[in-house]
């Protein structure tokens, strides 16, 4: 029988990767979408968030489940409390994506951002992708160290933001107000997806020893 728990509970963490593979991808595809004003990535994002929040659903299900049958303590209880709360920020992180394809869809057939901002978008856009893919690996490995480095790529996110907001904020800007306030979204939207990794990080650091990050990190 604690087999069976034991492999219900591997199960969750494997499906809680898969998860993560499915968003990453959603924001993969959002920013082709965003960048080549490519309608079937768009509608891509858009139509699969429902597939997304199904999986919330069901692992969200599954958690509850063990954790009323099996009363479990110490790590396995760390296990499902940190399950329950990634699921959220994933859930989140799908939304964002279909934010930013909703942004593409909105200005086809031409292209959301401006010429002069689409490296500043598309190295945002990377940032926030590498760092949910990194979350994808540290879920699975259990990687501490790696956690605690998204805080380092957050950084770069922000920089990133304050940037792009000099540039609509310049005398320079020349591009009207609706691409402005597209402009200004669009950062908010890869920001909190960064943020939604972070988030991610600090939960497998409370999985792996039981402490906030900020505790950990000190020691």
């Amino acid at each position: 029988m604690r087999d069976l728990y034991y492999d219900q509970l591997d199960s969750i963490v494997d499906d809680l990767v898969a998860m993560t593979g499915s968003v990453r991808d959603a924001v993969r595809e959002a920013t082709v979408a965003l960048l080549s004003a490519k309608a079937d990535a768009a509608e891509s994002v858009i139509s699969g968030d429902r597939a997304i929040d199904l999986s919330r659903e069901l692992l969200e299900d599954r958690a509850m489940q063990l954790l009323a049958t099996q009363q479990p303590v110490a790590g396995d209880l760390r296990v499902l409390v940190a399950a329950l709360r990634m699921v959220a920020d994933l859930e989140r992180t799908g939304d964002l994506a279909v934010h930013i394809a909703k942004v593409a869809r909105m200005r086809m057939p031409d292209i959301a951002v401006p010429e002069p901002l689409r490296p500043q978008i598309g190295r945002m856009a990377e940032v926030a992708e590498r760092m949910v893919g990194s979350a994808s690996r540290i879920i699975a490995e259990r990687d501490v160290e790696a956690a605690l480095e998204l805080e380092d790529e957050d950084d770069e996110m922000d920089q990133l933001r304050r940037l792009l907001f000099r540039t609509l904020l310049s005398d320079d800007w020349a591009y009207g107000v609706e691409p402005a306030i597209d402009i200004a979204l669009l950062g908010r939207y890869y920001e909190r997806i960064s943020d939604h990794a972070v988030s991610m990080g600090r939960r497998v650091v409370y999985l792996v020893t039981g402490e906030h990050p900020a505790i950990a990190s000190e020691r």
